[in-house]
């Protein structure tokens, strides 16, 4: 009997660490490069669910390589936080390219979860807030339902508020 597969390595991640998760799925609209407020309509829409529950993932450039900041859709990151929470005196975007190069996800799919290479986590402190908070499950239109501290935990991040005000 063949063994059944998780849809994408973040996914497998939770499953192999045993962590309870919820895949949810939306219809992804191709045209869209608006990703996190696509989810955040969808979900919200139908799911019944809070904005600020719903969370992006960005991958930040640091003078000694990537990192990643993990945070409301609704918010804007602030870059001089991120870097602060992550020991670095500063942090830009990285380039689309190397971030999804790095991840192993395309944009609009990245998940702090499941990454080729696991890079320096900061999750925003506001997380901690919320019982379970969503995040990409590595494919545009599809995210996964977490306990914030299991994805702080598996991601072995770091806690910080890295909104910009």
């Amino acid at each position: 009997m063949p063994v059944a597969r998780a849809a994408t390595p973040a996914i497998a991640a939770l499953v192999a660490a045993g962590i309870p998760h919820t895949v949810v799925s939306f219809p992804h609209d191709p045209r869209s490069d608006s990703f996190g407020d696509e989810a955040v309509h969808e979900l919200v829409t139908t799911g019944g669910l809070v904005a600020e529950q719903i969370f992006k993932t960005l991958v930040v450039a640091v003078p000694k390589g990537l990192g990643v900041a993990v945070l409301p859709v609704p918010s804007k990151l602030s870059l001089k936080a991120a870097a602060a929470a992550l020991g670095a005196p500063k942090a830009t975007m990285a380039d689309p390219a190397v971030a999804q190069r790095s991840s192993g996800y395309v944009l609009g799919g990245i998940s702090p979860l499941g990454q080729r290479k696991p890079l320096p986590t900061v999750v925003d402190s506001s997380a901690l807030e919320w019982d379970r908070v969503l995040c990409s499950a590595g494919k545009r239109g599809l995210d996964v339902s977490v306990d914030p501290r299991d994805l702080i935990r598996l991601t072995k991040a770091v806690t910080a508020d890295i909104r910009a005000p």
